[in-house]
């Protein structure tokens, strides 16, 4: 993978090269790239223990994806190519004023830091149980092959060999399903027919504790909308594979294409965490950690080796990614002029230090990773999709009104949260007290002003 990046370096003659590919992507291999980095590592060691531990309850959450991902195809995305950006922020820009586009382009790289310092933490952990080497050095080693082709290759690096990725972690699901039949006295059926019997394979939590219960349907199903709305249409990580595909046409497919293969990716990985119950007989393992005993303590050397490649791909799609999306908003958000390459990979390796290095530091806590992740992105997305859907207005709203839009909408989640309110609705719940403190100021200021402009 390093040598392929090195290999790619020599294509890349601008910017527009570097960070979008030129524009020339197949929206297939988009697709793949978009599913590869946002499932990443967490989908390993984390969706398999629910189900593992639970039931198959998470897929609520994906439909919510499927709908969400609907949403920006036909809502966001048309609005991206019209105005023709390599980052989002400047559709910002253009409606509202640099600062307001260097506002939300500081709120996506502060997010994007955060979380990924968790999925980074997430990649530590799997391979320490696998290897046995310490956290320390597991992030060292996967951050410093990663950076190699991330930084000589590019975007059109980063796509091609997450395509490859997602399909190697995928077959590490596949071969554990095929390892887990072959040494069960048992079928398939019996195991599936097993499981149902006992409730492990149920998917719906219908109850009316919507406000404290993020699993309950409604509450799932809302937020997965939200939280695909927030990561695929305003999330520039994301959004940028969208944007290196040929035409607008094939973005919509990439990114309409992404949620289902995403729903069949978690499904199948629950199945992974299911059959292992059953393998298991139920012993309760180390939470987030049952895959990974898995791996380490049941699969022979060979099969072992290849679960180990598919981890380390997880790992690698999702931080490259992330290395050359905040690079990429650095450049095209907080400068003016063009920049060479060269120094759009000055910036590359910057965010990859500091990514280091939050990794290193980041506390596991006492939750489930991949739920941490999530949490970490609901603080923010719902400010990011407000400032979206006012730039869809007509009314030319006042910097400060929409700056006390964005700080009202983050300081709100904060309250949320001490008062239990289900972190599934943190997005929703911020959009709307950024509208409204947003429309809110703008009348008072402007009629203070005695310049209400429509």
């Amino acid at each position: 993978m390093a040598g392929f990046g090195v290999l790619q370096s020599r294509s890349n003659r601008s910017t527009a090269d570097y960070f979008l590919a030129h524009r020339s992507l197949p929206w297939v291999v988009a697709m793949f790239s978009i599913v590869a980095t946002e499932t990443s590592v967490l989908t390993f060691i984390s969706v398999p223990g629910l189900a593992y531990r639970g039931s198959w309850f998470f897929l609520q959450l994906a439909l919510g994806y499927i709908i969400g991902r609907v949403i920006v195809s036909f809502y966001l995305l048309p609005q991206y190519y019209q105005q023709g950006v390599t980052s989002i922020y400047e559709v910002l820009g253009m409606r509202f004023g640099r600062g307001v586009q260097k506002t939300a382009s500081l709120v996506f790289l502060v997010t994007r830091v955060l979380a990924d310092g968790v999925r980074f933490l997430a990649t530590a952990v799997i391979i320490q149980v696998i290897t046995g080497w310490s956290l320390s050095a597991s992030v060292l080693i996967i951050g410093t092959v990663t950076l190699i082709y991330t930084l000589t290759g590019g975007i059109k690096t980063v796509v091609w060999l997450d395509s490859f990725q997602f399909i190697l972690y995928l077959a590490g699901a596949v071969i554990s399903i095929l390892f887990i039949v072959s040494h069960s006295p048992t079928t398939l059926p019996q195991m599936f027919s097993k499981l149902a019997d006992t409730g492990k394979t149920s998917i719906f939590i219908f109850n009316w504790d919507i406000f404290t219960d993020p699993w309950s349907f409604f509450s799932a199903l809302i937020g997965g909308i939200l939280l695909s709305l927030g990561s695929h249409g305003v999330d520039y990580m994301m959004v940028q594979r969208a944007l290196g595909c040929r035409n607008l046409r094939a973005a919509q497919k990439a990114m309409v294409g992404s949620g289902f293969f995403v729903f069949l990716q978690f499904a199948l990985f629950l199945t992974v965490g299911s059959l292992m119950y059953i393998y298991f007989q139920g012993v309760e393992l180390t939470k987030d950690r049952e895959f990974s005993t898995f791996i380490a303590q049941s699969l022979p050397v060979g099969l072992r080796g290849i679960l180990l490649a598919g981890v380390l791909s997880a790992a690698m799609s999702t931080l490259s990614s992330s290395i050359n999306s905040l690079a990429s908003s650095t450049v095209s958000d907080w400068f003016t002029q063009k920049v060479s390459v060269k120094t759009a990979r000055l910036f590359s390796f910057m965010w990859a230090g500091i990514l280091i290095g939050i990794a290193l530091f980041f506390n596991e806590g006492d939750n489930a990773i991949i739920v941490v992740g999530l949490k970490i992105a609901s603080f923010t997305y719902g400010g990011l999709i407000g400032l979206f859907i006012l730039s869809k207005t007509r009314r030319k709203f006042k910097s400060f009104s929409l700056n006390m839009g964005l700080i009202s909408s983050l300081a709100s989640v904060f309250l949320l949260q001490i008062a239990g309110i289900a972190w599934t609705l943190y997005i929703g719940v911020a959009v709307l007290i950024n509208l409204a403190v947003t429309y809110l100021t703008d009348f008072v200021v402007s009629g203070a002003a005695g310049d209400r402009k429509i």
